[in-house]
């Protein structure tokens, strides 16, 4: 191998070596900020203790969600049911254990099919701007004229109750927001000098975009999927609660919102614990957007 080559392949391992050094840093940094915010840690601890209970259900609830104990029908919190029994004899505490699995494949489900949908079609309209920016905008515009809940219910009554089918008709109801922030990013970084210079050293239409732009536009894509997924478990709990959502006997916590409603003035418990549990999750989800919206802020000092 000539000594230019191994120059050359020098050099190529030292920008390489030095990206990763920079990529190293920027995380780092990014912790820090995050780190002072000290709810959203209290928010990310709630969610990892979300996810255990979600993957260890079998091994931590302390009876099958779907176990019927007909002479405890809508018993009290007690030493061996602590949250109390349901109005066919249920174990609360079970059912909202099982519950979380419902919630974080629904929340996060959704929420990567929106983002994939949104950063695509808001990157493509921003990116190549005229015609195929008008026709995608209004597309967007068109489905976020739709009201959102009116939207759903429609669609969910159409294709039926499922996880899968919520899962689905969520994720593709709401990523026009998405688009929108995304394509505006794109429209302020599509003239830069590494744009210019990718297109110069003869890179293709989507390698620039989904190598060189989707990654510098995906900082407040982040922050707006970590808020929006508690708004998508409120969304899938209102379609359980209204009956267009997770099919029963499956433990949801908007069907047990839904099962509480009847018996809310003998047996308040039964709807307290999974309104509860949204509360609490949905809450932890907003603190971690707001730890992240600081975290990424370039103009935070540290």
């Amino acid at each position: 191998m000539s000594d230019q080559a191994l120059t050359s392949s020098r050099v190529v391992s030292l920008e390489a070596i030095a990206e990763q050094q920079s990529r190293g840093t920027e995380r780092r940094r990014i912790w820090r900020r995050f780190k002072r915010y000290r709810p959203a840690l209290v928010g990310l601890c709630v969610i990892g203790l979300l996810f255990i209970l979600a993957v260890f259900a079998p091994l931590i609830a302390p009876y099958p969600p779907e176990e019927i104990n007909t002479p405890l029908r809508g018993a009290g919190p007690s030493a061996d049911h602590w949250l109390g029994n349901d109005d066919i004899g249920r174990d609360i505490l079970s059912r909202i254990i099982y519950g979380s699995r419902i919630a974080l494949i629904v929340g996060l489900g959704a929420t990567a099919i929106a983002v994939t949908i949104g950063v695509t079609v808001g990157a493509t309209a921003g990116y190549f701007g005229g015609r195929v920016d008008f026709l995608l905008s209004r597309l967007v515009d068109t489905l976020m004229s739709f009201p959102l809940l009116a939207l759903l219910l429609t669609l969910s009554a159409v294709f039926g109750p499922s996880l899968r089918n919520v899962v689905v008709v969520i994720g593709l109801t709401v990523w026009a927001s998405y688009a929108r922030l995304v394509r505006a990013e794109v429209l302020s970084l599509r003239e830069r000098d590494f744009i210019l210079a990718a297109r110069a050293s003869g890179a293709d239409d989507r390698r620039i975009i989904f190598r060189h732009i989707v990654p510098n536009a995906l900082g407040p894509v982040i922050v707006i999927a970590s808020l929006a997924i508690g708004s998508i478990i409120i969304l899938e709990s209102a379609l359980s609660f209204l009956g267009l959502g997770v099919s029963r006997p499956t433990a949801s916590w908007g069907t047990m919102l839904s099962d509480g409603r009847e018996f809310i003035r003998n047996y308040p418990h039964i709807a307290i614990a999974p309104g509860i549990a949204i509360t609490i999750t949905v809450l932890s989800f907003n603190l971690i957007g707001d730890g992240l919206r600081d975290a990424l802020d370039p103009r935070q000092r540290e």
